[in-house]
């Protein structure tokens, strides 16, 4: 089964930095949980130039960091300084505990990026880092990002889940990436496409709750993110972002979405 999701219209704006919370259980009918198995949360962060975001700690969250517009300066207490951006990814395995900051310099351009929340297999592991250059990514083809510790992607998380990209030409179809036991979630960061007969346009997300095939087409050229989870997978869920306790309770997550929604055409926000 394949279910639908609008563009999120959670928002949490600070001030020249910008989060739209996107939570994959929440597709569902009935959410019993604000994640689906192992991924916790997608957000779409966006920072305007010269902008800072103080150091801060993070425990029991494996964050990925996918730039494709802009430029991500991080700091961190154990290998200082890095720079993200569309051919670079960060992976924080944060474990027991992890310090970091992020910013942009007054001369970057605008930062719009995917921090991707999952939760790890066990709690308070050890912290570490990952950092390294992506290979260019080929048009019309799937890029394999990152996988579970162990695996064949460039990238690690302490999870079962894989991450992959794909920007998409028009009128150009493909297949979505599938492997047995697996279900999927994507997330439509640029674009339109349409799956079967759903037209899913930017922001707008899926999950499809099978290891089946699963066709797309590009109505408009796009860029598209795929997450591969296993459902059943052992999962710590007291991460710093991805399970915050302030985050609504599942049985509140369609009425609150209504409202949100509502609320934003009234106000004519996206």
């Amino acid at each position: 089964m394949l279910y639908r999701g609008a563009k999120s219209p959670l928002v949490r704006d600070m001030g020249g930095f910008k989060a739209r919370l996107n939570m994959p259980g929440w597709l569902l009918p009935r959410p019993r949980d604000h994640g689906y198995g192992p991924l916790a949360m997608v957000v779409e962060s966006i920072l305007e130039p010269g902008r800072l975001i103080a150091m801060h700690e993070h425990q029991n969250d494996e964050i990925l960091s996918w730039v494709p517009e802009g430029v991500m300066r991080h700091d961190d207490r154990a290998t200082g300084r890095l720079v993200t951006d569309s051919g670079h990814l960060m992976v924080m395995n944060a474990g027991k505990s992890f310090w970091h900051s992020e910013e942009t310099l007054p001369s970057d351009p605008p930062l719009r990026m995917l921090q991707i929340l999952v939760r790890p297999h066990g709690l308070d592991l050890p912290p570490a880092i990952q950092h390294g250059p992506i290979a260019v990514a080929p048009v019309n083809q799937w890029r394999h990002l990152v996988g579970p510790e162990g695996g064949t992607a460039p990238f690690f998380v302490r999870n079962s889940v894989d991450f992959f990209d794909l920007r998409l030409e028009a009128e150009t179809k493909t297949a979505f990436p599938r492997a047995e036991g697996r279900h999927l979630y994507f997330y439509l960061f640029s674009g339109s496409i349409k799956v079967g007969d759903i037209a899913f346009g930017e922001g707008d997300q899926g999950i499809f709750l099978s290891d089946d095939a699963l066709e797309l087409r590009a109505t408009r050229s796009s860029l598209i993110v795929a997450f591969l989870i296993e459902p059943s997978a052992r999962a710590a869920r007291q991460g710093t972002v991805g399970d915050h306790p302030k985050i609504p309770r599942p049985y509140l997550a369609r009425p609150l979405l209504r409202l949100l929604h509502w609320r934003n055409r009234l106000v004519g926000k996206g």
